[in-house]
């Protein structure tokens, strides 16, 4: 949730000391303030105690020596009136400053985001003239921010994930040669296998009624969703109910044993089901169904490798902690989950291959999961 103003004006840089401090307290500098809010999300994941995030600059058309001023009187009132606990900084050196208020207990969000204003304002009224004051633009981010189920827009504030949308020049590199290796083996592997794309076409059709494409909204990153590909291995006109409620009770019961199990071995994914076709079952045993998702790499929606991009009601049972692996890397075709154990891997575990792959992500461990995936497809474990 977040309160915006319309119409702000940009401003320019301020000659400001970003090291400001009063007191005994100091206002961190950006990299330090951002660094903190990921900090601060990932504590939030663990206590689910939520925080806000408070930012502020000056409005409209003033010479940057006036709003050096504004800027650092209202720096000198948050830092002698915040609590110690609260965080004040650079959001963006010299023009927008932040304030994080941890430790929050929010029953209501209305309620607490108004006594923060409140507090704030009657702050900065002793501090401002009256002009001054007059031009103060205010934004509240509250983390965790809400993402509604069937949401077709971005859910994520990207406000609140600094760290991720703001990447180092390395790893904007990096992310290129990604997307270079995405595109050449995509189209390289698509022509190849045209003879054999056509002829599952040609048996997904003649098999049973229905599209030889099944067509599904997916999440992709930053919560951003797009059509999902799969060659059709189910009849049409099905109901998802069964799926739906199968998925909720899995995600809520992270960490548990299964509903249920196949020959013995535990298994996270729906068996037996009867929506599929004769055709459809052999697809997903050999993973065939999943080819037509070169089309949504070539498109930029999906990476080779990555997480499993989620439906938006399995989206919506998410923990906190599990949005992060629809928020740090893009979704993939296969991943550290597929050559792990598919859907012998408990859901919890599965997102914890999903976080390590993003922190410890570069081109070559790619080309490893690659090299791994054949043998996992053939191995066939865990797959329906």
């Amino acid at each position: 949730m977040s309160h915006s103003r319309q119409d702000v004006l940009p401003v320019k840089p301020s000659p400001l000391d970003s090291s400001f401090s009063a007191g005994d307290r100091i206002a961190l500098e950006e990299k330090v303030f951002k660094r903190m809010i990921a900090v601060e999300r990932k504590r939030t994941e663990r206590s689910q105690a939520p925080f806000v995030l408070m930012l502020m600059e000056m409005n409209g058309h003033h010479e940057s020596r006036w709003i050096g001023e504004a800027l650092k009187s209202i720096l000198n009132a948050l830092l002698a009136s915040c609590r110690d606990t609260d965080l004040v900084g650079w959001y963006k050196d010299g023009q927008i400053i932040g304030v994080l208020f941890t430790g929050l207990e929010i029953k209501s969000r209305s309620s607490i985001l108004t006594a923060i204003l409140n507090r704030v304002s009657a702050a900065l009224q002793d501090e401002l003239t009256f002009e001054q004051f007059s031009q103060v633009g205010i934004t509240f981010h509250v983390f965790p921010d809400e993402w509604e189920d069937g949401d077709t827009e971005q859910p994520s504030n990207s406000i609140l994930y600094p760290d991720l949308t703001n990447q180092s020049k390395r790893r904007n590199f990096l992310l290129s040669v990604k997307r270079a290796i995405d595109l050449t083996l995509s189209i390289g592997v698509l022509v190849f296998i045209s003879p054999l794309f056509l002829f599952i076409a040609a048996a997904v059709r003649l098999s049973s009624k229905g599209p030889i494409f099944f067509r599904q909204e997916r999440v992709g990153q930053f919560g951003k969703t797009f059509t999902f590909l799969k060659f059709r291995s189910m009849y049409v006109n099905n109901d998802n109910a069964v799926h739906r409620e199968y998925v909720t009770k899995l995600i809520a019961q992270a960490g548990k044993e299964p509903a249920h199990a196949s020959g013995g071995s535990a298994v996270y994914k729906l068996t037996n089901d009867r929506r599929i076709t004769r055709i459809g079952g052999f697809l997903r045993k050999t993973s065939l169904d999943e080819l037509p998702q070169l089309i949504n790499v070539i498109k930029g929606e999906m990476s080779l490798v990555g997480p499993r991009p989620p439906i938006p009601y399995e989206l919506a049972a998410y923990q906190t902690w599990h949005r992060r692996r629809v928020l740090e890397v893009k979704p993939g075709i296969t991943g550290l989950w597929q050559v792990t154990g598919r859907s012998t891997v408990r859901f919890d575990e599965m997102v914890r291959l999903d976080l390590r792959y993003a922190t410890a992500w570069t081109p070559m461990l790619d080309i490893k999961i690659l090299l791994l995936t054949p043998m996992a497809v053939i191995k066939g474990a865990g797959a329906y």
